[in-house]
């Protein structure tokens, strides 16, 4: 089983920041490649650049959170949501609450 994951191609894996401004302050952000080419993926399918989409969901997430801790996770994890609803999977609502300090059902 491991060898599907030791066998991925290593520049998958390598870091990349990219600057880009958000509201005009310039920001960089570090992401694996394959994060970057799922973001572009993502934007592609909505009629966006990639920054245009990663602007879009800071501003999102800083209107329903009001604040931003790891922007880079949460769009790690944006990735991970895409994949797995474009993969027809459903959320497990459990998954959802561990981050509140509650434990899973």
């Amino acid at each position: 089983m491991c060898e599907i994951y030791v066998k991925a191609d290593p520049m998958l894996y390598e870091s990349r920041s990219r600057s880009l401004r958000i509201h005009g302050c310039v920001t960089k952000i570090r992401l694996e490649n394959h994060f970057w080419d799922i973001l572009a993926e993502i934007a592609a399918s909505d009629g966006y650049t990639t920054n245009q989409l990663i602007a879009k969901l800071y501003d999102e997430l800083l209107e329903y959170r009001g604040e931003i801790d790891n922007f880079a996770s949460f769009l790690r994890v944006s990735c991970l949501r895409y994949l797995t609803l474009r993969k027809g999977v459903v959320d497990k609502p459990a998954l959802a609450v561990v981050g509140l300090g509650r434990p899973a059902a």
